[in-house]
């Protein structure tokens, strides 16, 4: 089949409200700084009447990776789950009009119990950390029968997020996701998303990682959770044996690329950080920009570090200009 899309990323369908708070705030609410947590409709609800909002957008982990590959000229389709209601509405119209392609059809209240669509509280610390409280709502009703066989098919790269991984149905899905990019002859990606996410589906994701996935992108902590150790190069090494290659950050030390016995160091883009909210995501999105458009491993960790610096130097998780053009990309 012809290849339509450069990358398909498939996640959870979030809109990111996002407010700044100090650190007492976050301790006052029992929230772990730079954690992700799960939380229902009502403790959103409270959450959101308690803070200040900065920012509501489109959001979702992967999403913001398509959106971002997309600015940077990839050919990108989206899929995720989301509710008939405004907040879905708004989604899909802000994602494709980022220039992603998302066919996914929203969720039929008659099978969801009236699920609305999914949103993140996003707390943003002084120091630019983002500590999120993620109501799922319609994202738990991604199931297998939401990976369209003609889309994946269509794709040069699948590209899964580990936050999915909490849906009941998700784990299925991925599997199946999966075993149809590379029936296709295609690549399939995973971000481990959060390192608590990684701890609570540890085994799942070691299972997915060794028999599904050719890319892996982690940041230091969700690998060494991963592996359980404390030691990054023993997490990178098991990594390499497990996967094609691993591109794996290390905040302000850069990332390392890793494929086989080669550890390829990219270093990081001085920067002034305001908010941490996406910086992995729009990593992800360069790196596979850079390797559906041929480019050497150096330079797609480069481009990932451009897009990634972008990111965390104003609040929000997607880009406002496009500072690669300068740069040769």
């Amino acid at each position: 089949m012809t290849i339509l899309y450069d990358l398909c990323g498939i996640g959870n369908a979030i809109t990111d409200v996002l407010a700044k708070v100090n650190f007492d705030f976050l301790d006052k609410q029992g929230l772990v700084p730079g954690s992700m947590t799960l939380i229902d409709e009502d403790r959103s609800g409270a959450l959101r009447a308690a803070v200040q909002v900065e920012r509501e957008t489109g959001g979702g982990s992967v999403a913001n990776s398509c959106v971002v590959a997309a600015q940077l000229g990839a050919r990108v389709a989206y899929l995720g789950k989301v509710s008939g209601d405004a907040a879905g509405k708004a989604f899909a119209e802000d994602i494709r009009g980022c220039g992603v392609t998302f066919p996914s059809r929203p969720l039929d209240g008659r099978l969801g119990a009236n699920l609305s669509t999914a949103s993140c509280i996003v707390l943003i610390t002084p120091d630019g950390q983002r500590t999120m409280s993620t109501y799922l709502g319609a994202c738990t009703q991604f199931t297998p029968d939401d990976v369209l066989a003609d889309v994946i098919n269509a794709s040069s790269i699948v590209y899964l997020e580990g936050y999915l991984f909490d849906p009941p149905h998700a784990q299925e899905a991925f599997r199946r996701a999966a075993s149809m990019a590379h029936k296709a002859g295609r690549q399939v990606a995973l971000s481990l998303s959060d390192p608590f996410c990684v701890g609570r589906h540890r085994e799942a994701f070691l299972d997915l990682v060794k028999g599904h996935i050719d890319i892996l992108f982690a940041n230091e902590n969700e690998i060494c959770a991963l592996y359980q150790t404390e030691n990054f190069e023993t997490a990178a090494r098991h990594a390499a044996e497990d996967t094609s290659f691993a591109a794996l950050t290390r905040s302000e030390k850069g990332s390392v690329i890793i494929r086989g016995g080669e550890q390829i160091v990219i270093a990081p883009v001085p920067t002034q950080v305001v908010d941490t909210t996406g910086a992995g995501d729009a990593y992800a999105a360069g790196f596979l920009a850079g390797l559906t458009s041929n480019r050497t491993l150096e330079e797609c960790g480069r481009l990932a570090s451009l897009a990634a610096s972008e990111v965390i130097s104003h609040y929000g998780a997607r880009p406002l200009s496009n500072p690669w053009k300068d740069m040769g990309f």
